[in-house]
């Protein structure tokens, strides 16, 4: 008898022409899920006969309740090497293997860069008003040569971002908990003396940090208090990084003048949700690492992870 594969949150419904999935399909039926299971029950329901389950980033937490309702469960395979939203003890506790992919870090630099060049020169407003009939040049754009542009963050992804930035004249300066100046000095960029400092100074501040417990909340009204009423904030790392009632409010008082956003702490974001309506906020559904390049990335390993774990020799183990 087959086992069963499913692929969860296929939103486009490309994973199974992204790599060739063919070399399992004598061991097991593959069924993608274009559909995301906004609730446990419809989730658990879907997948519950399902011997392995493929999930994309953190679109779909695994946590404990969960894997008590899929007893079937033996392979749980999320792109990326790191995910948050898996209960890794309680997939251990019920026998569940978890594994990750390689991925590419070249399309979120990409994204974050879109999303600044989309605020500092207003394209959404403009493109809205030449569509519509609109004036013809309603705004006035931000340079960005000579401004200041801040790093929370300084690994793979924010290296990138800082060389872009300087490609564009910007002055960069770049702050962690962990950030030290031989790693500043390595980018060539300035190491601001705190994060209060870098949020002050910064024209642009972007966050290129992991989650966890110290970088949770990181940015709240206080730090929002603190940047320049021109400044802009851009996120496409993780949403709980900066507070979001803080952010909302901030915005809508025109605290800072506006704030590119890739990533929410519901997803997909709620029909009502007040990021939908911001006028100084623009946002992307969490499209930081969806290419075509690493779609191609993700799903050849997931392969490669399914067959070497059906052959007794799992690789790329989380834990």
């Amino acid at each position: 008898m087959k086992l069963r594969c499913a692929i969860l949150d296929d939103y486009q419904n490309v994973a199974q022409t992204a790599a060739d999935w063919s070399p399992l399909y004598e061991q097991a039926d593959i069924v993608s899920f274009t559909q995301h299971f906004e609730k446990e029950d419809e989730l658990a329901e879907a997948i519950g006969s399902f011997d392995i389950v493929v999930i994309m980033r953190e679109r779909t937490p695994f946590r404990a309740s969960l894997f008590a309702r899929l007893p079937h469960l033996k392979l749980l395979v999320t792109t990326g090497m790191r995910n948050a939203s898996i209960d890794l003890a309680a997939a251990a506790a019920h026998g569940v293997t978890v594994c990750g992919t390689s991925g590419r870090s070249e399309p979120t630099v990409e994204l974050t860069w879109a999303l600044i060049l989309g605020l500092s020169r207003n394209i959404v407003q403009e493109h809205q008003s030449l569509r519509q009939n609109g004036p013809w040049q309603s705004t006035v754009g931000t340079d960005l040569y000579g401004k200041k542009l801040g790093l929370l963050g300084l690994g793979k992804i924010g290296s990138r971002v800082a060389r872009i930035g300087q490609a564009f004249g910007m002055d960069v300066s770049a702050w962690s908990q962990n950030l030290t100046p031989e790693r500043a000095d390595e980018v060539g960029v300035r190491l601001a003396s705190s994060k209060e400092e870098l949020l002050e100074s910064s024209d642009f501040v972007s966050i290129h940090l992991v989650l966890s417990d110290r970088t949770r909340g990181l940015i709240g009204a206080g730090e929002l208090a603190r940047m320049r009423s021109s400044a802009y904030l851009i996120n496409t790392s993780r949403a709980p990084i900066v507070d979001r009632e803080a952010l909302i409010a901030a915005l809508q008082n025109g605290r800072i003048a506006g704030a590119g956003i890739d990533v929410f702490d519901t997803e997909p974001l709620p029909a009502d949700d007040p990021f939908r309506r911001l006028p100084n906020l623009l946002t992307t559904p969490h499209l930081g690492y969806v290419t075509k390049a690493n779609y191609e990335s993700f799903y050849r390993d997931a392969v490669e992870d399914i067959r070497s774990f059906l052959a007794g020799t799992p690789i790329r183990q989380l834990s």
